[in-house]
């Protein structure tokens, strides 16, 4: 039987976003558009009548705003919202409220001067929209303070010199939201790379420092990477490090796109395989695609350790799953688990085969 299609609602106070995002939606064989709303009262009406399976919300609307959107509807009714947020840091901060109060995701909103990327536009809100349909009532869970799934605190971290690497795409601000702050202040550094478009990993950096005991900021380049410091990759670059005697610095990369990324988390992995081989465990996490499956392998080449967020509870089950299918997975973790599974690396708990927490 043909797949069911996803029933869409646009909202945006925008006549021009609320076309090209129409436009870019009904390209798609598998969504429907079946209305658009110019602000959240009249969103709260259309979800009422029309019961989409996503809407696309902007934030800042005239009478009732996105925010007033989520705080009515998410996880009362089953529907999933992806963001269409401006490229500002007013816009990322809201955005990342957003995701907190049950949002699926977001995308960065086009405008008049970018139509050239409408592509790479067009191919992310497909991914997105879609991806929020298999989602849909499901996100809520992964958020608030008194969740079952939240990971506990750490003890103190006695480990030294190792690095974690963590690749993570759609559905990443939620889980590594949840996940980082069980780590203590002392912790080995972690590099993190997370599909984030350029001008909102400042705000997410900011945003994750603000909830976690290790200290968490965008990389720049030549920073030293330091115990007790989670450095996010820029949205404009990919992060990988190099070796200054006996300190360890990013190494920013403007390149290319690799694995479709930048940042991509197989260029961050491979530099870690390559710098630091048996002292480093490279994590994969929730994400559509195949990033990062490539270069968690060539870290498990070198001696590392690597470990794959489980598919129950990863919100889109795709670069976990390709990288597990490869073979080079150690163990295969829910996300409540995964600190402690990386901690008991790093205590010499061993390498065990492809194992489930």
């Amino acid at each position: 039987m043909a797949a069911r299609r996803v029933r869409t609602l646009i909202v945006d106070d925008s006549a021009f976003i609320r076309t090209i995002v129409r436009n870019a939606l009904s390209q798609h064989p598998q969504i429907d558009v079946v209305g658009m709303a110019s602000d959240g009262v009249e969103a709260l009406q259309m979800i009422a009548k029309l019961r989409p399976d996503v809407v696309t919300l902007d934030v800042e609307m005239p009478r009732l705003h996105g925010l007033g959107v989520l705080d009515r509807v998410a996880g009362k009714v089953p529907v999933a919202f992806v963001m269409v947020s401006t490229l500002t840091q007013k816009g990322a901060r809201i955005t990342f409220e957003a995701l907190r109060r049950g949002a699926f995701d977001f995308v960065a909103k086009p405008d008049r001067a970018g139509i050239a990327a409408m592509p790479e536009f067009r191919t992310e809100l497909h991914a997105k929209v879609l991806a929020a349909a298999q989602n849909k009532g499901r996100v809520r869970k992964f958020l608030g303070g008194d969740a079952p799934t939240a990971a506990p605190t750490l003890p103190p971290n006695k480990a030294r010199g190792w690095l974690v690497a963590i690749g993570i795409s759609c559905g990443g601000p939620q889980t590594l939201t949840q996940m980082l702050p069980a780590f203590p202040s002392d912790f080995v550094p972690i590099l993190v790379t997370q599909h984030m478009p350029a001008g909102f990993t400042t705000s997410f950096a900011r945003h994750l420092d603000e909830c976690c005991a290790m200290s968490v900021r965008e990389a720049q380049d030549g920073d030293q990477i330091r115990q007790g410091t989670i450095l996010i990759a820029p949205g404009s670059h990919h992060m990988g490090l190099r070796r200054c005697g006996v300190d360890l610095r990013v190494k920013l990369d403007d390149g290319a796109k690799v694995s479709g990324h930048r940042p991509s988390a197989d260029y961050m992995f491979s530099a870690v395989a390559r710098v630091c081989g048996p002292r480093s465990v490279g994590v994969i996490m929730t994400g559509m695609g195949s990033d990062g499956a490539q270069g968690i392998s060539e870290i498990s080449k070198a001696g590392g350790r690597t470990v794959a967020q489980d598919e129950e509870t990863s919100l889109v089950f795709g670069m976990p799953k390709v990288a597990i299918e490869g073979g080079c997975v150690d163990q295969i973790v829910p996300l409540p688990k995964l600190p402690m599974a990386i901690a008991r690396v790093l205590a010499g708990a061993g390498r065990p085969a492809a194992t489930r927490a």
